[in-house]
């Protein structure tokens, strides 16, 4: 019989508790309100995400990437594989508990990726960093949270929505990459990435029992 998972701490949340699960040295979950959200031995999709938005920009001088949730830091680490020494990687997440464990007892998953000097943690909305965010900020924007969109997606979803995905638009540089972890399609997330002016493709980014996605789509370079 499998050891069960030891609850390393529990924080109460808006939409229930968040809690960091460890089984032996290597195993972790993060659950949220008794869902698994994230394990330590199943991340393709989320490697998938980082190396979707950050392909080409290895070479790039100061490239500049917005993710959108830290979890538990393998989307940042593998983006960090994908970019240069001189890059800039800022990571918005809305517990500070998480960037906490990122930085703690999780961190050597990721061999210390939160800790990386090219990387900034903001605990904020990603929603509300892109929506700050000067124009032609970012070279690639990646958004890795909870279940990505749903099926149905209304036009004033702050994340999703028309007006979300025209503010992402805005912050993209020329050219640039804006890459969405999903459980599933989602038809009003596609009607709302061509009210912005995006092409996009969905990709498959997981096999067997975890099959998961990523929309990928471009911003014009001209």
């Amino acid at each position: 019989m499998p050891r069960p998972f030891v609850t390393l701490e529990s924080v109460a949340t808006p939409v229930g508790p968040l809690e960091l699960r460890r089984r032996g040295d290597h195993d972790f979950l993060i659950c949220i309100k008794g869902r698994v959200l994230m394990t330590s031995v199943a991340h393709r999709s989320e490697d998938a995400l980082a190396h979707f938005a950050c392909e080409g920009l290895k070479d790039r001088r100061n490239a500049r990437v917005l993710i959108g949730g830290l979890g538990m830091g393998f989307t940042l680490r593998a983006a960090l594989d994908a970019l240069g020494d001189d890059a800039n990687v800022t990571v918005a997440e809305l517990n500070a508990v998480v960037a906490r464990w990122c930085a703690g007892p999780i961190a050597a998953l990721t061999n210390n990726a939160a800790s990386d000097a090219r990387v900034s943690v903001v605990i904020d909305n990603v929603a509300r960093v892109i929506a700050g965010a000067r124009p032609a900020t970012f070279d690639a924007i990646a958004i890795d949270l909870y279940e990505g969109p749903h099926t149905t997606v209304r036009p004033s979803d702050e994340l999703y929505g028309a007006s979300a995905s025209a503010k992402v638009m805005r912050a993209l540089k020329p050219g640039g990459t804006y890459a969405v972890w999903c459980e599933q399609k989602s038809v009003g997330f596609e009607q709302s990435l061509r009210s912005a002016g995006f092409q996009h493709t969905l990709v498959r980014a997981g096999f067997g029992a975890r099959v998961h996605f990523v929309y990928l789509a471009k911003r014009k370079s001209k």
